[in-house]
């Protein structure tokens, strides 16, 4: 199920935030951008992770990211560098994704090389996020249980959108009598029917902290259309172009 392979997946994220701040960003919580035509727009992800290091000291992160899709349903995402909270340092780029749905080739960037390679992708594109069935009004329950809750959390406007919450919990219950309590884990999903895409995801851990991504900076334009093509001046390995097994 997937809001089970959420909780076990983020909680692996808290383990990467110890390892600096330089350490990279595209293992935070996704947005996913859909491939849909139609519905152009350009954002910013903000990524922000508080938590405990090993040592007991705070490790407070943050980082961001560049999306966006045209008429044509193409979409642009980014990976970048992970900083500290307090740090007025922009985060660097790693690596750029880019889709196009028509063709249904995949394209991933690397501005440090100024390499690209691209991957045709068999199966047909998806068009809503994998949280679609958490997040959406109309979405498919979790399976209740005595460990696990789902909460409706009405609606609300992020960056003057409208967006529908659910709150999934699951209880872990203490592993032995010297446990204080149980642990609770908590995943939010905050979906835009508009958009068809989440505009913030959070997720919580007593044990770990909290990670978060939250959509801003929406602008329902056309984007320029270079953010969904490779820059000159960049080349393909010559082993890089594939086709996808997928």
């Amino acid at each position: 199920m997937h809001g089970r392979s959420t909780l076990l997946a983020l909680s692996f994220f808290f383990v990467l935030a110890a390892l600096g701040p330089r350490a990279s960003a595209q293992n935070a919580p996704d947005i996913f951008v859909t491939p849909i035509p139609n519905a152009p727009f350009s954002a910013t992800v903000l990524l922000e992770w508080s938590g405990v290091q090993p040592n007991g000291s705070p490790a407070n992160f943050k980082s961001l990211r560049e999306i966006g899709r045209d008429n044509r349903g193409r979409i642009h995402n980014e990976s970048r560098t992970r900083v500290p909270a307090s740090s007025t340092e922009e985060p660097q780029i790693e690596r750029i994704h880019l889709y196009d749905p028509q063709t249904r080739i995949s394209t991933m960037i690397v501005p440090e090389n100024k390499t690209f390679w691209t991957t045709t992708v068999n199966r047909p594109p998806a068009t809503v996020p994998p949280a679609f069935r958490f997040a959406s009004a109309d979405g498919e329950s979790v399976p209740q249980s005595e460990f696990t809750k789902q909460e409706d959390l009405g609606t609300q406007e992020i960056d003057s959108v409208q967006a529908h919450g659910v709150r999934y919990s699951q209880t872990i219950p203490a592993e032995s009598p010297t446990d204080e309590k149980d642990v609770v884990v908590t995943d939010e999903y905050w979906y835009s029917s508009d958009l068809r895409i989440n505009l913030r995801i959070v997720h919580s851990d007593l044990r770990t902290g909290a990670v978060s991504a939250t959509v801003t900076n929406i602008k329902r334009a056309e984007p320029d259309p270079a953010f969904f093509e490779v820059p000159e001046g960049y080349s393909t390995p010559r082993s890089a172009t594939q086709k996808a097994s997928q």
